[in-house]
This record gives C-alpha cells, structure tokens and sequence, in this order.
C-alpha cells in the first residue's frame, strides 16, 4: 500500500507498533523502507549492535546504491539479496553453511549457537568444517571460504532472529497501514488503549491536532466511556477522566439513554447514582469541561455542588422509599 510506505518514509510514526521512538523515526527517514522485507530489516537492525558496528550505515549505503554490492561467491546472492549482502540474520547464516558447505540443519544449528556464546575453540573447529565442506561439495577454493566465514564470525555478535523480527513487522505494517487509511480511527483506537497512562495521552492528542483531527474535550452528554469518532473529530473519553471511575461512567450513561440529556447540575444528579457520582467524581467531571454545556462558569457549578449533592440525597431516597 503506498500511503503506508509514505506514513513510514516520512517517519509519521507516533503511535505505530515498535516505529514509534525518535531513534526508530530517525531511521526510518534514513532508510526509507519501500518494502516489507525493510521493515523486517529496519527492526532488526535497530539495536545497539548493528548500529556499533557499523552494520546499520553499510546496510543503509548498500541499499540506496551509495556502496556496490558484491558477493564472495555466487551462491550467495540468493541468500544475502534481500538484505543487500549484509549477513542479517541468524537463518541466513545457517543457509550458508548448510548450501555451501553441506552442514545439516542440525549442525548449522550448533554453529549459530556458538557464535551467540563466542566459544573459540568450538568456532576454530567449525571453521575447518566449514572449508572442508565447501572444498568438497561446491569446490570453492580455501581463500573465499576463509572469507566466507570470516562474514560469518564477524556477523555472530549481532545477528537476529529473522522469524522474530518478521512477526514485530507484521503488526508494525498492519498499525501502519490502519494510521495512514484510518487516521481518525485508528487514533480513537489508539488513544481508548493507552487510557490509563496520561503521557501517552498528551502524546496521542498533539499527534492527532499534528494530523488535522479535531480532539473534543469530554461532554456528560456526548461522551461515551471511550474515545469516540464524532465526523471528522474524536469525542474525549470519560474513562480517561481522573478520578472518574467505571461505575460512575456506566451510571451517568445509562441515566442518559434512559432519560436524555442532563439539563443542570441539579438536573446530573438527580438522575446519576450517587453512591458512584460522589463529590469527587462531580469535582473532576466540572474541571475538565464535561459540564461546560450546562452554560454556567466552572466556578459556579463548583460552587453548587454540595446543594446539588444534599437536593439528589433526598430525591433518591423517597424514590427508594416509594414515595416518587
């Protein structure tokens, strides 16, 4: 989908699975993926040993054709092309030994695992089979096995695991792709999951003002538990007003389905539970906007809250007692 590849080239990342860091949007403007096997590539290159290296700037260089790409024998092109001959990934050194030498899956296996523990001697004996088998089974000449392995021994500290990397991208191209064809919601979305952790709100609203989308503040008469689409806007969520709980949000909708919207202050709690929209939970609902359709200054509705609390006490008890 070529919106998603822009969204991603031009690093407008904020909110798309593991894309979302400054480093990782650096990156991204950098190597300006155009395919997925890149994002495959991009997220296995991301870490602190592919970028010491200097992996990650021969990686980038290879593929924006600043550095020729040459193999060391021509079995490896099919391997290594995807990842313009940089050894990337651990199954790719495992491909290696297996075609050009002859290891079994088995024994390539064993050669990945003692890259990854740095064992010398188990790698010096590695190497002498690795050479031998490509003598024998390809007739590569001792020099470019050497160097071979030599790729081989260099890549072992870094190498990654490509069907993990594969996944991650998977869900990086999917979130990606949802942001760039359904910015409105997929930011509503976006915004409801991280409803407890209010950084990531202030970060999701600015990205979503950055986007062009209207974010309207909540509303005891618009607002629904969660961040809903409103036309082109998205409508604050009450779950991720402080202070109010599931209760009282579950009692103030269905007071509001029920009977309509609330007139007043004294109008709220009337119809709402109060055990749940306790003074607390009326404080907060006045200072983040949610009453600012009832027309008063939220220093007004503040001031009334107790009259409003002792007026509803006395309604909701003679309604209990059968008396209305």
């Amino acid at each position: 989908d070529k919106k998603t590849y822009r969204t991603l080239a031009s690093a407008e990342t904020i909110g798309v699975f593991q894309l979302e860091s400054s480093g990782m949007r650096d990156l991204l403007k950098k190597l300006k993926p155009e395919r997925f096997e890149d994002i495959i590539a991009l997220l296995a290159l991301f870490r602190p040993g592919p970028i010491g290296s200097g992996m990650l700037d021969d990686f980038m260089k290879r593929k924006h054709g600043e550095v020729d790409i040459r193999y060391d024998h021509k079995m490896l092109e099919p391997i290594l092309r995807e990842t313009y001959g940089v050894i990337l990934y651990q199954e790719q050194a495992m491909r290696i030994v297996s075609n050009l030498a002859g290891f079994s899956l088995a024994q390539a296996d064993n050669l990945r695992r003692a890259m990854a523990k740095k064992t010398p001697e188990v790698m010096t004996q590695m190497r002498q089979q690795f050479v031998d088998g490509c003598i024998r089974k390809n007739s590569i000449d001792r020099k470019s096995a050497d160097r071979i392995f030599d790729q081989i021994e260099h890549f072992a500290g870094y190498g990654f695991n490509k069907s993990h990397s594969a996944a991650y991208a998977l869900i990086s191209y999917r979130t990606a792709y949802l942001k760039a064809n359904y910015p409105i919601e997929f930011m509503t979305a976006l915004l409801t999951s991280e409803k407890d952790n209010l950084d990531k709100i202030a970060t999701y609203i600015n990205e979503a003002q950055r986007m062009g989308i209207k974010i309207l503040p909540p509303d005891i008469n618009e607002s629904f538990a969660n961040f809903t689409v409103v036309g082109d806007s998205i409508r604050f969520g009450l779950v991720a007003v402080k202070n109010v709980g599931r209760g009282a949000i579950d009692s103030i909708i269905a007071a509001r389905q029920k009977n309509g919207n609330f007139k007043s202050i004294y109008d709220f709690t009337e119809k709402v539970d109060s055990r749940l929209c306790n003074r607390k939970v009326l404080e907060s609902l006045i200072k983040c906007g949610a009453m600012d359709s009832m027309g008063l200054f939220r220093s007004q509705l503040s001031a009334m809250i107790d009259k409003a609390l002792e007026v509803a006490g006395g309604i909701q008890k003679d309604r209990m007692n059968g008396q209305l």
